[in-house]
């Protein structure tokens, strides 16, 4: 088996992003202390939304870690994975971009829109108490894992 790097196929990346259903979350304090949560997402074609829900967190919304770290340093990572025994269909996407916290306008709207579509738990929640987090691509790579010609 190889593993091939497959950053010239943006619709494999967008066609994760598009299934996934949970994701990784990256960012960094000003100090670059990494911190990386789970989140659900969703992803427009152009854009990625994370919604700060009602689920029990340890800290109010704004003063979540995440929150704090994008404020203070807008670099994010977002890995959506996909694993199997048979890795011969493994393969994730890594994307690299800038965050910002959004809680009014056009675009927030439209983020819970997207979001309440995605995850059915979203639809009982009062999302608009909160920000969300909108990802704004730089840079996105998928990979997959493929077995060689002649391999079984």
């Amino acid at each position: 088996m190889v593993v091939r790097r497959v950053a010239a196929r943006p619709r494999t990346a967008a066609g994760m992003l598009r299934r996934a259903r949970v994701g990784r979350l990256a960012t960094a304090d000003p100090q670059g202390q990494p911190h990386v949560v789970p989140v659900c997402f969703a992803f427009d074609g152009a854009a990625v939304y994370i919604a700060i829900d009602d689920k029990p967190k340890r800290a109010a919304p704004r003063r979540l870690r995440r929150v704090r770290n994008i404020e203070a340093n807008p670099q994010v990572a977002l890995v959506i994975d996909h694993y199997e025994e048979d890795w011969r269909r493994l393969g994730f996407v890594l994307m690299t971009g800038t965050a910002q916290m959004i809680a009014e306008g056009r675009d927030y709207l439209r983020a819970l829109t997207l979001l309440r579509r995605k995850y059915r738990q979203y639809r009982a929640m009062r999302l608009e108490n909160n920000p969300v987090i909108k990802i704004s691509p730089r840079r996105t790579v998928a990979w997959t894992a493929t077995p060689r010609k002649g391999s079984a």
